[in-house]
Parts: C-alpha cells; sequence; structure tokens
C-alpha cells in the first residue's frame, strides 16, 4: 500500500484531514499525519515538526496555498512520488517546484478518489 503523509492532519472531527487519516488507514495506507498542532487522529501522533519520512509514495495536502512556502523544501526533500492537491490547497508555484523534480502532482480529492478506487 501507499504511505502517505498528511500535511495538515487534525484531532478536528469537522475537518477533511481527520476524515482522510481515518480513510487512508481503512484502505490499508500507512499514514504519517503531521499538522499544525499535536493531537492524535486514528491512534497516531499528529507530528507538528517536520518527521523524517521514507519512502513517501504521496503527500496529500490540506493546508492552504498561503502556508505551503514554509514547508516547500521538507515536502520536495521527501521526494514523494506525488502530490495531491485537495481542493482549496491548489498551489501552480508548489507544482511547478515539484514536477521540475518529476513528482507527479494531481488536483484532486483524496476522499473522492479513495471512494471509487483511484487512489
Amino acid at each position: 500500500m501507499k504511505k502517505t503523509l498528511v500535511l495538515g492532519a487534525t484531532d478536528n472531527p469537522a475537518r477533511y484531514a481527520y476524515r482522510a487519516v481515518h480513510q487512508l488507514q481503512q484502505h490499508g495506507h500507512e499514514v504519517v499525519p503531521v499538522g499544525i498542532r499535536k493531537g492524535h487522529v486514528a491512534g497516531l501522533e499528529i507530528r507538528n515538526d517536520r518527521p523524517a519520512a521514507d519512502a513517501v509514495d504521496t503527500v496529500t495536502l490540506y493546508v492552504g496555498p498561503q502556508n505551503q512556502p514554509a514547508w516547500y523544501d521538507y515536502i520536495l526533500d521527501l521526494n514523494p512520488k506525488r502530490i495531491i492537491f485537495n481542493p482549496g490547497t491548489e498551489n501552480p508555484e508548489l507544482e511547478e517546484l515539484a514536477q521540475q523534480r518529476g513528482i507527479r502532482t494531481e488536483e484532486a480529492c483524496t476522499l473522492v478518489m479513495l471512494s471509487v478506487g483511484q487512489y
């Protein structure tokens, strides 16, 4: 299964990032939740630092474009195979930087992709 780093993870059940962590786990994916605040989601610790993570297949973004620049180096240095820009996180600048490094980008919804078997 695909190791996925959820950037913008939260312990707030009303947020899509919370649902994404749960659904990724339910579909058998290893999840690394990283957020602005520490907490727990789906039995996992939400890290608010920039944890080392190897063999990351996908970074799925739940951080708005105005807050993404501080994360650019971290995201790109993970060298994921793809970055999913969930609705509201679209960012042409980060997409271009990723594509220059051979990282595939998708403007899509992780939750929808999981529900229709296209993750």
